[in-house]
C-alpha cells in the first residue's frame, strides 16, 4: 500500500499555496484590482482600505503554506479570504452552474475547501515548522 502522508500534505500545501500566490502576484501587477475590491467593501459600508488585506490572503498566507510555516493559521487566512471574496463579489453565483456545467464558483470552492482541509490536516513533517 502506498502511504505517504507527509508527501501528500506537502503536495496539497504546495498546490494551494502556489496557485493562490499567482492571484496575489496578479493583484500586485494590476493596482486597479485593489481599487475594485475597495469599491466592493465601500458598497457594503466598510472602509475601502480593507482591500489591502487581500495581499495577506493571497501573498503572505500562500508563502506560509509553501514553506510550511504556521500552516494552520495560513490556511485559515485563505479560508477567510475566500469567504469574503464569495460574500462580496460572488454571492449571486452560489447556486449557478458555469458555461461547461460545473459549479460557477468551483475555483473559489477549491481554494476554500482545500484550505479548510489543510487547516484540519496540518503541515505534515515536510515543513519549516511542522505541526
Amino acid at each position: 500500500m502506498f502511504k505517504q502522508d507527509a508527501l501528500g500534505k506537502l503536495l496539497l500545501r504546495l498546490t494551494v499555496g502556489i496557485l493562490m500566490l499567482f492571484h496575489g502576484v496578479a493583484k500586485l501587477n494590476d493596482p486597479s484590482s485593489i481599487a475594485f475590491i475597495g469599491k466592493q467593501f465601500a458598497a457594503v459600508n466598510l472602509p475601502a482600505v480593507i482591500a489591502y488585506g487581500v495581499y495577506i490572503g493571497e501573498i503572505i498566507a500562500p508563502l506560509m503554506l509553501i514553506l510550511g510555516y504556521r500552516t494552520r493559521l495560513a490556511s485559515l487566512i485563505i479560508v477567510s479570504t475566500m469567504i469574503v471574496a464569495i460574500g462580496l463579489v460572488h454571492q449571486n453565483d452560489l447556486l449557478d452552474l458555469g458555461q461547461h456545467g460545473g459549479w460557477r464558483l468551483e475555483l473559489q470552492g477549491f481554494y476554500l475547501f482545500t484550505s479548510l482541509a489543510i487547516a484540519c490536516l496540518g503541515s505534515g513533517r515536510l515543513a519549516m515548522k511542522p505541526d
